[in-house]
């Protein structure tokens, strides 16, 4: 697994964290939004999050 030190994640339940860093090992995500238009950070979320197997 590569460290991705352009992408910051948190999330320590995806299987793309970089596990001993706080950051994504992907190439690049993808952000999807809930709503017809973004006004606000809770309206958005990484589409590539995938859960740990």
């Amino acid at each position: 697994m590569t460290t991705n030190r352009s992408i910051g994640c948190n999330v320590i339940e995806c299987k793309h964290h970089a596990k001993t860093e706080s950051y994504c090992s992907l190439n690049h995500i993808d952000v999807v939004k809930h709503t017809g238009t973004a006004t606000t950070v809770e309206c958005t979320d990484c589409g590539s999050f995938e859960p740990q197997g």
